[in-house]
């Protein structure tokens, strides 16, 4: 998103929130306790992945071993 749209949303919704009216939400009560702890593990196992996602693509790679039998000239500690 836009940094212009990010304004744009910011803007909007104060105006979106007004036009609710208060009591209009149907059916929507307090969460019962293993509906909470639910939502939070799910939480807690999402947040696990995408760190596990971000270290496995952000750790280098293991590199192929160099070749160390290759003889260079005027490279000290190479042949």
């Amino acid at each position: 998103m836009a940094p212009s749209g990010v304004l744009l949303l910011l803007l909007v919704l104060p105006v979106a929130a007004a036009l609710v009216t208060p009591g209009s939400c149907s059916g929507c009560g307090p969460l019962s306790l293993p509906v909470l702890a639910g939502l939070l593990a799910a939480d807690a196992v999402v947040s696990l992945l995408i760190v596990a996602v971000v270290f496995v693509w952000a750790c280098p790679r293991r590199r192929p071993i160099r070749e160390d039998d290759k003889v260079y000239i005027n490279m000290p500690g190479r042949g």
